[in-house]
């Protein structure tokens, strides 16, 4: 039985009083966060200090907020796909053409987007649970088709000049009580755009569903212990064609957000977003053998990610690879933090 399902009498799943190891690493993952927050506040201070700082960090990643989330979905299946940084390249891509050249509109955008998403779902989620086909593998054949269709809907960067488009884009959602002064003494409301309301509702969403559904269950099920999960009347197959399908949909979600805030088509964008969904899930307490994790500790390994990324370059270390290097050592003390909740784990079962 895998850890923090049980069954009723009734034959139905449900999370026995709380799942330790997914708590455990939530709040490690949280008090970091913390942590490395306050600790850019009191020891670097400057825009840290200021709301504002900290809500662009909710408008700069509102898509990654959502392709982790996703990525969240098929490692806690004990999957993978890393074909979600290039799907939202082949999504900004595919909307900037057809916003420019095809008379498009934010309607044929969602279309467009969740369209996308969908396919690579249903294909990838096909080739995983039906045809046994190892996950990192497909999702590796989806990054390279990806990445070739977007350089076929155009080479070169295609910047939108769509009205309606831009009116979404620069669209400002004033938050109370967090504006500061600037340098003049005017005071400045603070904001965040449209697509940080759609990344915290997919978190609110994905946490429910995880929490209390019966397939939300399921996918920890088939995560810890497939053969179990199988025993207990789940189908696993279908469990974890869902979980793919789910995961490249929210990366054609992922597409749109990211295409509202640079507004504009380009075969670079999306880069290495795969590997930061990974990250961000990895720090935000998800296992990559599968079986635990929680999409309230993805996001805040998602901000846990860019503010220590943010704190290297206040430090005046702005060369790419001190993040890169920075980052490793983030991942690393993650990594082993998770080898101790998996020993722990072990040794509970002697």
């Amino acid at each position: 039985m895998p850890k923090g399902i049980a069954v009723d009498k009734q034959g139905r799943l449900h999370h026995r009083s709380a799942m330790t190891d997914t708590n455990l690493l939530l709040t490690i993952t949280v008090v970091v966060f913390f942590l490395l927050y306050l600790f850019a506040v009191f020891s670097l201070g400057g825009s840290f200090t200021k709301p504002q700082n900290f809500l662009n960090i909710l408008n700069n990643n509102a898509s990654l907020i959502v392709l982790s989330c996703g990525m969240s979905v098929v490692m806690i299946t004990g999957g993978i796909d890393i074909s979600v940084g290039a799907v939202t390249s082949l999504v900004c891509m595919t909307c900037a053409v057809n916003l420019e050249q095809h008379g498009g509109n934010m309607v044929t955008v969602i279309l467009i987007g969740l369209g996308i998403g969908l396919a690579f779902g249903v294909v990838q989620g096909f080739l995983v649970a039906h045809l046994g086909i190892q996950p990192f593998i497909v999702s590796l054949a989806g990054m390279f088709f990806a990445k070739g269709m977007t350089t076929i809907v155009s080479k070169e960067p295609v910047r939108v000049t769509n009205e309606a488009f831009l009116a979404v884009k620069d669209t400002r959602i004033t938050v109370p009580g967090l504006g500061a002064p600037n340098k003049l003494g005017q005071y400045i409301p603070a904001y965040v755009e449209v697509g940080v309301i759609v990344a915290l509702l997919v978190v609110i969403l994905l946490f429910c569903a995880l929490r209390w559904t019966r397939l939300g269950r399921a996918f920890y099920a088939v995560g810890g212990n497939s053969q179990s999960a199988n025993m207990l009347g789940i189908n696993v197959r279908r469990t974890k064609f869902l979980a793919h399908v789910l995961c490249s949909l929210l990366a054609g979600l992922g597409g749109i957000l990211y295409f509202l805030h640079v507004g504009s088509g380009d075969v670079a964008n999306g880069a290495g977003d795969e590997m930061n969904a990974i990250a961000s899930s990895i720090i935000g307490g998800t296992l990559l053998t599968g079986g635990v994790g929680n999409v309230i500790g993805t996001f805040f390994g998602v901000l846990s990610l860019n503010t220590i990324k943010r704190i290297v370059s206040s430090l005046g270390f702005d060369e790419a690879w001190w993040s890169n290097i920075t980052v490793a050592a983030m991942l690393c003390l993650f990594l082993v933090i998770q080898s101790i909740v998996l020993l722990r784990k072990n040794t509970s079962k002697q």
